[in-house]
């Protein structure tokens, strides 16, 4: 089979995705072999490859890759989340788009619409991480709206309501008003915001005085249903027992006490709109106030606007400033710095909204998942600091609303019978709720027509807490073979950013309903950014197309470029230079192996400086796969990577190649090829978890290899004890030889022409390693001496000296007038300082650094000039 001279990584990479695919290497059966088990984060099933997925991907290949080579049965799972409120909003974009309102499809319709999306563009994102090189068991892939992914959260929602931990309760919650959906605490994110705090006058109802509320959303005053002051406060006592009147639309309302009013912020008089604040409906709950909601599901206003009716909430801010102005009512407006939340998903300016939704209780479930990380370590965090955010979290965790107003995911299995908020019956399916409402209300003739489900949708996390569990059925089928084998599961990859959201929730229902971990190491991924620390985003455009840089520079090198500085929870600052390092280190291993192959081979002696140059390389490579092993344990991939890196680049392709390659036109003996094909064999093996493709098409080029011999289900290496003795003698020779090439260089000596060399061997380097020097330095004599040689070119090793006789060595008269005119040259440097440095008025008025910097460049040209004149006279 002829060996292109160049590496096309293009065809290589289709053809042995394709043969991996076809011999079914990513496929996993439970069988006698541990098991090593690693779930994908789903990507959304609406998404597209970018820097994040590929970052967290290739590492996921590089855990799995590793343990089909340590013998373990790999299995890799992978899927999609149907990301409700994503997907849901471009279904409805595209609706719009059609001239078709959401609000006018029944559920079923609309479902439909949905399905047709997922189907058209969902699962296009897994087969991008085809191009990247996974090895997922494409046969297990799962989508979070499976039927039988979605049983599984329906039994689960069932039982955990039977056990009394789901409730229905009528709360103030976040709302999106974009997505028209509740979200829970943890998908709202707080931003700073500059705004404005507005000092507005309402009346004290049967007088003249006036009363003065700050408040930085004027617009909610449509809805104030009292006006509180701090019964402590000296001020307005005069205010006690009386009633306001709202501006605008001239409500009266009361004036009540109460010590919650910080008596420091505004003016101490605190207007109170229950429907629109968490800490107002408190307040409205104690003194039993009216809750007027002012915004329709959108934020527009509704029929308590008045004539703001149907504007957003934001216009009429604007609005009804000027309004209050034109009334006189506005006192001052003063610049506000203000702390907004924000939708995780949409972005929108999150509105409180007083709502009837689904929570489940967290605190007891929590408890052993809490342990579980902090006490006991069964599940580890990568690194280490993510404890301290995971203790915050989980200590100080709220009850989830698991509910959401939308239509695509799985609806909430609660059936009504009546109006009344009790009124329903929690069951997996419409027959087991007819029978439950039947005994519920006495009523034997009650059918399924009776009923009613919610509207609602479940959480798309209340699925994907699921996942470790569900892709293997462990739910429905608690006891069956495969969630016994895969379960628990080894790794997790992914991003701190859904620590809480995602990985701490499978924890909790990891032990609620297995009773142990979900999986024993999180390895903690960072954000990639660019060279400016930015984050990628669309917004920013300096997120690189993830499959235009695989085009560019071929899957292993994308892969190489991100792993070379990752380190497990630090951000990547992503540079494309660093794909071309990967791709220029394929390059690099291509044509080493294509100088090995084109070697002739001879039964003939090996020679001893092949002997020594392999016994070295062998004891650095398992020097190399110890530390590997060690950085492994510790999840610092990028370590690995750069171990095995400077191991092939420099040490095998740099040096032993070198070492053993045979002279112009001469064959290399069978021992020594034997040799270098095996290590270089074991190098191939250690690199695949990153450069997959590069190093099984080398290993299919090196013999005729059947499936059962591929590289992807090969062994890994071994470790075994080593000599550390050699590789420590062999820093010695190599810098013994850096030392030879460099006064080559200098002194212009060819390479072809063989020089004589001596040392004083005060490190009591062993004599067989002279061989190595000998050949690696063209060196035709190399004799021990116990003194130094006058005349000689002269260099040290640590106290070892080396000479290298001038007689022969070089051309004394080219030599003789390139050093004289380098010291004419530095003569008249150093003239020109000293002129400088003499000059008074310099030295007195320039920065003292600049005068510094003056002096160092006369001692430098001062010992330079020496150095000189004593090779001249030694020349002479």
């Amino acid at each position: 089979m002829e060996i292109p001279s160049k590496y096309s990584a293009s065809s290589v990479e289709s053809k042995w995705y394709d043969y991996w695919m076809k011999n079914k290497f990513f496929q996993s059966k439970p069988d006698e072999r541990e098991p090593y088990t690693i779930v994908i984060p789903p990507p959304n099933v609406t998404g597209v490859l970018h820097m994040g997925h590929m970052l967290n991907n290739t590492i996921q290949d590089v855990l799995i890759r590793r343990a089909r080579l340590l013998g373990k049965n790999a299995c890799w799972v992978p899927g999609t989340d149907h990301a409700s409120i994503a997907t849901e909003a471009k279904v409805v974009a595209k609706l719009k788009a059609q001239g078709i309102n959401k609000n006018d499809l029944t559920r079923e319709e609309f479902l439909k619409h949905a399905w047709d999306w997922t189907h058209e563009y969902g699962g296009v994102i897994l087969e991008q991480l085809k191009k990247l090189g996974c090895s997922c068991d494409w046969d297990r892939t799962k989508f979070t709206m499976d039927d039988d992914m979605s049983e599984a959260v329906i039994k689960v929602f069932v039982d955990l309501y039977n056990k009394g931990m789901i409730y229905r309760g009528y709360r103030m919650v976040n709302w999106d008003p974009e997505a028209k959906t509740t979200l829970s605490d943890e998908e709202v994110e707080y931003i700073e915001k500059q705004g404005k705090l507005y000092y507005i006058n309402y009346k004290v109802e049967g007088s003249d005085e006036v009363l003065t509320i700050a408040t930085t959303r004027p617009e909610t005053l449509l809805g104030d249903t009292a006006v509180c002051i701090n019964p402590n406060d000296e001020r307005h006592t005069n205010l006690k027992g009386k009633k306001a009147i709202v501006p605008v639309n001239n409500r009266v309302i009361p004036i009540i006490e109460d010590e919650y009013v910080d008596v420091e912020f505004g003016t101490g008089c605190l207007k109170v709109t229950p429907a629109h604040d968490e800490n107002d409906k408190v307040l409205g709950e104690t003194h039993n106030l009216d809750v007027i909601d002012i915004f329709n599901e959108d934020a527009t206003l509704n029929s308590y606007g008045l004539h703001y009716e149907g504007k957003d909430r934001f216009v009429v801010r604007k609005e009804i400033v000027k309004e209050l102005e034109a009334l006189g009512a506005i006192v001052k407006i003063e610049d506000y710095t203000n702390r907004v939340g924000i939708s995780e998903r949409t972005k929108a300016i999150i509105e409180p909204r007083l709502s009837d939704q689904w929570f489940l209780k967290m605190k007891d479930l929590a408890q052993p998942a809490l342990e579980a990380v902090l006490e006991t370590e069964d599940v580890k965090l990568h690194p280490k600091r993510f404890n301290n955010t995971y203790r915050h979290w989980m200590e100080n965790i709220r009850d989830w609303n698991i509910s959401r107003q939308l239509r695509w995911g799985q609806q909430i299995p609660a059936y009504y019978y009546g109006d009344g908020k009790e009124d329903f019956v929690v069951a997996e399916n419409i027959q087991d709720a007819v029978e439950l409402a039947k005994v519920k209300t006495s009523n034997k003739d009650l059918t399924a027509d009776n009923l009613r489900q919610d509207p609602d949708a479940l959480d798309t996390w209340f699925s994907s807490w699921l996942w470790p569990i569900s892709v293997f059925d462990g739910i429905r089928n608690p006891e069956n073979e495969e969630i016994n084998y895969y379960y628990p599961t080894n790794d997790l990859v992914t991003g701190p950013d859904i620590l809480f959201f995602w990985v701490a929730r499978m924890i909790i229902a990891g032990y609620e309903y297995k009773g142990k971990r979900p999986f024993e190491n999180v390895y903690l991924t960072g954000l990639v950014r660019d060279k400016q620390r930015r984050k990628m985003s669309k917004q920013l455009g300096n997120s690189p197309d993830a499959l235009k840089l695989i085009e560019n520079y071929g899957a292993d090198g994308v892969r190489v470029g991100l792993l070379l500085s990752s380190a497990a929870g630090n951000d990547l600052m992503f540079d494309e230079e660093l794909c071309n390092q990967g791709k220029s280190f394929a390059n690099k291993i291509w044509n080493a192996f294509r100088l090995v192959k084109g070697w002739e081979v001879a039964d003939i002696d090996q020679p001893e400086s092949s002997r020594l140059a392999l016994d070295w390389y062998k004891a650095r490579f398992q020097k190399a796969l110890a530390d590997m092993e060690d950085n492994y344990s510790k999840y610092r991939l990028s370590d690995v990577l750069m171990t095995s890196y400077k191991l092939i680049y420099d040490d095998f392709c740099g040096w032993l190649l070198e070492m053993v390659k045979p002279a112009y036109g001469q064959p290399i003996d069978a021992k020594t090829f034997n040799a270098i094909i095996e290590v270089f064999e074991d190098n191939l093996k250690v690199l695949h978890p990153f450069m997959p493709f590069l190093t099984e098409e080398i290993w299919q080029f090196m013999a005729e290899r059947t499936p059962e011999k591929a590289l992807i289900i090969s062994r890994y290496p071994k470790i075994k004890a080593f000599d550390s003795e050699i590789i420590e003698d062999f820093e010695l020779v190599k810098e013994a030889v850096s030392g030879i090439r460099t006064i080559r260089k200098e002194k212009n000596i060819a390479f072809k022409d063989a020089i004589e060399l001596s040392v004083i061997n005060n490190e009591n380097l062993d004599g067989s390693y002279n061989s190595v020097i000998a050949k690696m330095g063209n060196i035709s004599d190399l004799q021990i001496v116990d003194k130094p040689i006058e005349g000689a070119l002269t260099f040290r090793v640590k106290s070892n000296e080396y000479f290298i006789p001038m007689a022969g060595a070089i051309n004394v008269e080219d030599e003789i007038k390139k050093l004289t005119e380098e010291l004419n040259y530095t003569q008249g440097f150093l003239k020109s300082v000293q002129k400088k440095l003499s000059n008074e008025r310099f030295v007195n008025n320039a920065p003292e650094q600049v005068v510094a910097s003056e002096k160092k460049k006369e001692a430098d040209a001062l010992a330079k000039i020496e150095t000189i004149e004593k090779s001249l006279e030694s020349l002479n």
